[in-house]
């Protein structure tokens, strides 16, 4: 097949039929409520806490003001323990509340945050740990959990990749302190932009919607600096109506993960990521690794390769956020600490997946990688 008549993106974002989403336009034209935890705005959170079996969630206008805001309703200050290999947001936030960022390693299985590097980088100033559950694997949350117990420190999950993951049959949402989703154009679920925190209890729950609605805890009482961060009723109507077609969503992106792996074993120098053990996944990307000695050719050879025939793939995630002009100056960032970090992030490329995504087309990219 020849690709170079079509772009074929990394993702492309689900979207229902136009006029299944009207009727709810409709309602909301009628009814004129726009926003400010409007019925759609209710019923979502309603539906999305049974679907992805939490207690307490509240929606967000995107997933990095919700991260921002989950930070703030721990209070949490000074030196925060994190990962390099992330989107920069998860990193960003922490910049944004004034705390100091400190970078440890990668495990080099499914990319998260390596447990058994974080006690040497805990200090007196340490208040929290944020892992993030890389392409929805779930990090090594038990014995992230032991660590923060033993140091009293809290534990914020960036689990933007991870929607309706669960490992052993428990959401991987119900751990930690708190979890922040994403609901981004770019995710497995989508609101067009959105993102939402999880909790566990009812007290915390109404601190983050307090802090969401610029502090509001009625009509004229402000009992912190929150910010504007709500979802809108249009964001709200487009999750409700995601939501009865994703299963459907996630069972097309699970078969393309398959196709991949399927044609793509074998290769000398190019490796994938097999499903975790007792993990339901929601196959939120397909990252392949280039060994450049054993394939070859370098990562970026083939990156350039693919965008020759149209195919854009992306380096999910290089550079490393300590990379960044922003972070580099860091101690935690200096070259030669974060080794495989350092080298993921020189051998990755996360090939197209999406539901609309067709086997004639996983095959043509499978064949321009096995040339």
């Amino acid at each position: 097949m020849d690709t170079s008549d079509k772009n074929i993106f990394v993702t492309q974002p689900l979207l229902p039929p136009l006029e299944e989403f009207i009727p709810y336009l409709e309602k909301i034209w009628n009814n004129k409520i726009l926003t400010n935890n409007g019925p759609f705005h209710q019923q979502l959170e309603a539906e999305l806490s049974k679907y992805l079996g939490v207690k307490y969630i509240s929606l967000f206008c995107n997933g990095t003001i919700a991260l921002i805001t989950a930070l703030q309703a721990l209070r949490i200050t000074g030196e925060v323990i994190t990962t390099p290999y992330s989107f920069v947001a998860s990193t960003h936030a922490l910049w944004w509340n004034n705390i100091k960022p400190v970078f440890v390693d990668i495990e080099p299985d499914f990319f998260t945050l390596d447990p058994a590097k974080i006690e040497a980088a805990i200090t007196p100033n340490t208040t929290a740990i944020l892992p993030v559950h890389v392409y929805g694997n779930p990090c090594k949350m038990e014995e992230i959990h032991k660590i923060a117990d033993t140091y009293g420190l809290k534990v914020i999950y960036d689990a933007c990749h991870t929607f309706g993951v669960t490992q052993d049959d428990l959401p991987v949402l119900n751990f930690g302190d708190l979890s922040v989703m994403s609901f981004h154009a770019t995710k497995v679920y989508n609101t067009f932009e959105g993102g939402a925190i999880v909790c566990h209890d009812q007290n915390m729950k109404k601190r983050i919607d307090n802090l969401k609605n610029f502090g509001f805890a009625g009509e004229t009482t402000v009992v912190a600096p929150g910010i504007n961060a709500k979802m809108n009723e249009v964001q709200s109507a487009m999750g409700l109506l995601q939501l009865k077609t994703i299963d459907i969503a996630i069972g097309k992106r699970k078969r393309i993960a398959e196709q991949y792996r399927n044609k793509l074993q074998g290769i000398e120098g190019l490796k994938f990521l097999d499903d975790i053990k007792g993990v339901k996944h929601c196959y939120s990307y397909f990252p392949i690794l280039i060994d450049k000695e054993k394939y070859g050719k370098t990562r970026d050879q083939v990156y350039d390769e693919l965008k020759k025939q149209n195919i854009f793939g992306r380096r999910y995630f290089y550079p490393l956020i300590s990379q960044f002009p922003t972070y580099r100056g860091l101690e935690s960032a200096k070259p030669g600490n974060l080794t495989i970090a350092e080298k993921i992030t020189e051998e990755v490329i996360c090939l197209p997946i999406y539901p609309d995504l067709d086997k004639i087309t996983i095959t043509a990219i499978c064949n321009l990688l096995v040339k």
